[in-house]
């Protein structure tokens, strides 16, 4: 630890640095999930998107936010950012089907 970093600082950085190590590995684990998915939509022929599903995701994540004391906004653009990348990620997997 520097010299000119109180312990407390250092702590609390590696605390943030754990979860941030969580956040990548639940994340990954998320996107093991959604692949599944996205496979499985593949061989049915569905659509890559699900507006519904999604509008349902976003309302019960704001929710958790807000008991969570987490901003909503931020919850909702950062499920967003997720969702875009599913979505990509599914219209690859649909590409790699439909080409055989």
């Amino acid at each position: 630890m520097a010299a000119d970093v109180p312990e407390e600082l250092a702590a609390l950085r590696a605390s943030i640095d754990n979860l941030d190590s969580v956040l990548i590995h639940v994340l990954a684990e998320r996107f093991k999930l959604t692949e599944r998915v996205g496979r499985l939509k593949a061989e049915r022929s569905l659509p890559p998107a699900d507006p519904s599903r999604e509008a349902l995701q976003v309302e019960r994540l704001r929710a958790l936010a807000e008991e969570s004391h987490l901003d909503p906004e931020f919850a909702e653009k950062f499920l967003a950012f997720i969702v875009a990348e599913v979505i990509r990620h599914h219209e690859r997997i649909a590409g790699e089907a439909e080409r055989g």
